[in-house]
């Protein structure tokens, strides 16, 4: 009995550090990307390597990547070197366009290992993509930029003029005009071959079917969300993607989102909030199940105030208002 006690008194603890690490961690590398963005490059670097330490010298490609980029701007191109044939011998990096056009890596062109490195990074791209189908992959290429350029003029336009302004508006019917163009080519894509995965198309385009059903009107995401389930059961789509597919639909069909991941305007004062979400104190442990981090760091990231408890208590009034600004604007 008294074994057994152990047993799960060290199976609860060493759970709890792994979540303390995992928290460290996200917490660090967010630190590393402020202090990049802030141009204290050696210091991000620094917050980096306190990240990897803190998850015992492990690390996601992408995080890896940009702290050797925070090591290139710092000038110390043995590091950067470091993480970057780590991302390509252990982690199959194989993103050489990007690489040999980010500007951060400049400095590392002349050095002796720069181009072996672009070497085996081409070799990891070629390696990956001998399964692909390479026009497919290029018609999905041109309808990502598509789906994405005009929505890159939003924030700027949006500050510039104003939502309510003759410019806004034009460019919304853009967008529009152009979605419903995209998603008739995806559908015919999704009818014809179902939810083509990575190993087929590549991340890039894997990721623009779920950009366009998720841009999409409610009737298309109701066809193809059964679709996108069975793709992540099977490995051809991510979960973290689902869930944001799931949490729109949910608000759409007047029901509560389940991972927090729809942020809203609250009509009482016009900040940013969490549109109603289901059980928010038990959020971050849907979340992980799908890979998403804590909801507390994506609303962060967007403005957002987040205290679960402050929230339960006053998720009816704000669905109350929101139900109110929906009925005045359909009176419009």
């Amino acid at each position: 009995m008294q074994k057994s006690l152990l047993a799960i008194t060290l199976s609860c603890t060493t759970t709890l550090l792994h979540a303390q690490d995992q928290q460290a961690y996200r917490d660090l590398v967010d630190r590393a990307w402020q202090l990049y963005e802030a141009g204290d490059h050696a210091g991000s670097a620094s917050a980096y390597s306190q990240a990897f330490e803190a998850l015992g010298w492990k690390g996601t490609a992408n995080d890896r990547y940009n702290a050797a980029c925070s090591y290139a701007l710092a000038g110390v191109p043995d590091s950067a070197f470091f993480h970057l044939y780590r991302v390509a011998e252990k982690m199959d990096y194989a993103n050489v366009v990007h690489m040999t056009n980010d500007t951060d890596l400049v400095s590392l062109h002349g050095d002796a290992r720069w181009q072996p490195l672009v070497e085996l990074v081409q070799a990891n791209k070629d390696r990956l993509e001998a399964n692909f189908d390479k026009p497919l992959v290029a018609q999905l290429d041109s309808i990502f930029e598509a789906d994405q350029a005009l929505r890159r003029e939003v924030e700027p336009m949006l500050s510039r003029y104003g939502n309510d302004s003759p410019e806004m508006q034009d460019l919304w019917r853009r967008i529009a005009a152009k979605d419903s163009a995209n998603l008739a080519a995806v559908s015919r894509i999704l009818d014809e071959r179902g939810w083509l995965g990575a190993d087929v198309i590549g991340g890039r385009g894997n990721m623009t079917l779920f950009l366009v059903v998720q841009h999409a009107d409610l009737a298309t995401q109701e066809k193809y969300l059964p679709l996108m389930r069975e793709a992540v059961r099977d490995g051809r789509a991510q979960g973290s993607s689902l869930a944001l597919l799931e949490d729109r639909v949910a608000l759409r069909q007047g029901r509560r989102q389940t991972y927090g991941s729809q942020i809203g305007t609250d009509p009482a004062d016009g900040s940013s909030c969490v549109l109603p979400l289901d059980d928010p104190l038990r959020v971050d442990e849907r979340r992980a199940t799908v890979g998403l981090g804590p909801l507390a760091d994506y609303a962060r990231r967007m403005n957002v105030d987040w205290d679960p408890v402050k929230y339960a208590e006053g998720l009816p009034a704000l669905e109350q208002r929101l139900k109110e600004a929906e009925a005045e604007q359909d009176h419009e």
